[in-house]
């Protein structure tokens, strides 16, 4: 080597390249070492074989991705994928590995912790609540049993109860330290109670199991019948509970019954019966759109809903909300409406039009009289201006009235006879009752 020559003069070795020597990986000795770890994992008797051959796994599927294997014929239809088959034995080694692993203590807790959660989370039966405290008692006991320990269930029998004592059964599983070789026999056992108790827990009567007349009845709402004749039984039950002011009763039934025909009923009673508890349901249930309940909260003049209802004034999207909502604040009638309800006097949808008119109309509020008569002057829609000129009747005031009077030769007979009637009210007024101003 010469003088000049760079690696000879630098004595560092970190100043020269080394290079690993890798060598290389066949899908044929891949497939053979596949092949042992197939026999070791069934000879495997304990978690450290196991964990022995999850280490020869890793180790392949790490020569798998540098290995250079052969790329199948694309033309041949036939043609095996060298890499595919091989990535294929080693994903169904890796299930057969975790099939074998295990039980575990931890599998028990799980277990556990599921029945503890189903018992505090479900609604129960008064028949499910009793049969609970024992499905839980027994499970104590084959746990005491099978850990040779002392475990008692204190508290009540209620399900809030049961589900905190079953912190007591983890907490005993847990200071055990099972080991899943030497313990196999006891894990197996406890997994055998929890299997018990989830069983117990399913087979408890959830309120869910019911059919809808039998939660009714369990919860009291046909113990008003006597001799009924209205059908379905559910309706005498319903007017009963409503001239009796029982509004929960009329609130259970409507969140029950899906029905529209006792949908509309259970509706009409609570507007009828104008109770603070009836808005609140309604007010809640309008809060997400529902349209019944923005119905019969515009049924029960609730002020207190407006700015609710105003929110969706603008829901262009959804002309049905709109519809419902422009009407239930016509019949509220309160002034925080008349300017919302107004811009949409020039929205697109001219079916959604006439709903802002004759929302304006049932309001009232003589702010809305200009605007009301520009859209009778300038909509293209018969239906719109006769809904302008119907509402600055309802109105009434004498500006109102002229206003809409003055559509008596429209091309359209509907919005004449709007504008008539306002005239006939002016000819009224005329002869000595009073309009206003």
């Amino acid at each position: 080597m010469s003088d000049d020559d760079p690696a000879e003069e630098s004595g560092d070795p970190e100043d020269a390249e080394e290079t690993e020597l890798v060598p290389e990986v066949s899908a044929e000795d891949l497939d053979a070492r596949l092949d042992e770890t197939a026999e070791a994992l069934d000879a495997a008797e304990t978690e450290g074989d196991l964990d022995e051959v999850e280490a020869d796994l890793d180790g392949i599927e790490a020569d798998l991705e540098r290995a250079d294997l052969p790329e199948p014929d694309e033309d041949d239809e036939d043609a095996v994928d060298p890499r595919e088959e091989v990535e294929s034995r080693l994903s169904d080694q890796r299930d057969d590995l975790e099939e074998q692993r295990g039980p575990y203590a931890s599998d028990t807790v799980d277990d556990i912790e599921s029945a503890r959660a189903r018992i505090a989370d479900t609604r129960w039966t008064d028949s499910g609540e009793a049969t609970l405290p024992g499905v839980v008692d027994d499970f104590f006991a084959a746990v005491t049993d099978t850990l040779d320990t002392d475990l008692n269930r204190a508290g009540d029998d209620d399900p809030e109860s049961l589900a905190d004592a079953l912190d007591d059964a983890v907490a005993a599983i847990e200071d055990a330290g099972l080991d899943p070789d030497e313990d196999a026999e006891t894990i197996a056992a406890l997994l055998e109670a929890t299997d018990a108790l989830e069983t117990g827990v399913d087979d408890a009567e959830e309120w869910d199991d019911l059919e809808t007349h039998e939660q009714l009845q369990a919860q009291g709402f046909y113990d008003v019948l006597g001799h009924y004749k209205d059908f379905p039984p559910e309706l005498s039950a319903l007017k009963e509970h409503e001239q009796r002011g029982n509004v929960e009763m009329v609130l259970l039934a409507l969140d029950s019954l899906q029905s529209e025909f006792m949908e509309e009923h259970c509706l009409d009673a609570l507007t009828r019966m104008g109770d603070r508890g009836a808005f609140e349901a309604m007010h809640q249930r309008a809060q997400k759109r529902d349209q019944p309940a923005i119905r019969a909260l515009g049924k029960m003049a609730a002020t207190d809903a407006v700015e609710t209802l105003v929110e969706y004034v603008d829901s262009d999207s959804n002309p049905t909300l709109q519809k419902v909502t422009f009407k239930a604040l016509g019949e509220i009638g309160h002034e925080d409406a008349v300017q919302p309800l107004a811009n949409k006097l020039a929205m697109e949808n001219d079916e959604v039009r006439p709903y802002a008119a004759r929302a304006l109309g049932l309001i009232g509020d003589a702010r809305a009289v200009d605007p009301l008569a520009d859209a009778a002057a300038d909509d293209d829609s018969d239906n719109v201006r006769a809904a302008a000129l119907w509402a600055l009747r309802q109105i009434g005031t004498e500006a109102a009235l002229e206003a809409a009077a003055e559509f008596d030769d429209d091309r359209a007979f509907i919005v004449q006879t709007e504008a008539q009637k306002a005239r006939d009210a002016l000819a009224v007024a005329d002869d000595g009752e009073e309009v206003a101003a």
